[in-house]
């Protein structure tokens, strides 16, 4: 099968997020005129080294967004399998104001380095100052790059002097309503390794 986007698939369910699978899920804490907000996106990843640098896109105008505008920071935890619940709480559309991390019992602590909520029993999570925001092709959609200042590790992650992936199991997100979670790890070593 081949589709230009522009005149349609004529699938029952569009295929594009199902073939870009499986994603990281950014669980994004932000705080603006109004409040705190939680929410998370699945068009996220790191993009630099040096500096360290994360993305996420919205693709609408949504809180995060506007308080990211309004602030120029912003949280990014990572979400383990276990708290699938509270995430998927927090991907609603409510109206500005409402707190997602008490909405869905979500334990919040402050970043050290931005003036931002986190969530506070994440495996992860980088504190980071806005880059760019770019606007991308389409309605509402923007590209958000950040800086990372500061990164927590939870304790119990930490095996041997790595972050072990295997003791939180990521949650991913997939197509249409399908996630993923990290069970099983293995190593590979590049050729220009050996």
């Amino acid at each position: 099968m081949f589709y230009r986007p522009e005149e349609g698939h004529g699938l029952p369910h569009n295929p594009f997020n199902a073939v870009i699978n499986p994603r990281p899920i950014a669980w994004v804490g932000t705080r603006g005129s109004e409040g705190d907000n939680l929410a998370p996106y699945s068009f996220f990843n790191g993009v630099a080294y040096t500096p360290p640098q994360v993305m996420f896109s919205s693709t609408a105008r949504k809180d995060s967004l506007r308080n990211i505008e309004e602030t120029g920071v912003f949280s990014v935890s990572t979400v383990e399998y276990a708290a699938r619940d509270k995430m998927n709480l927090t991907s609603g559309a409510y109206p500005p104001g409402t707190d997602e991390f008490v909405l869905a019992g979500v334990a919040k602590a402050e970043c050290r380095t931005i003036p931002c909520p986190r969530v506070a029993d994440a495996p992860a999570c980088f504190e980071c100052e806005v880059v760019q925001i770019v606007r991308l092709r389409g309605d509402n959609n923007h590209l958000v790059i950040g800086e990372v200042k500061g990164i927590h590790l939870r304790d119990d992650c930490l095996v041997e002097g790595r972050f072990d992936v295997t003791r939180f199991q990521p949650l991913a997100r997939g197509g249409y309503r399908d996630y993923s979670v990290v069970t099983e790890v293995f190593e590979m070593i590049r050729p220009s390794e050996k």
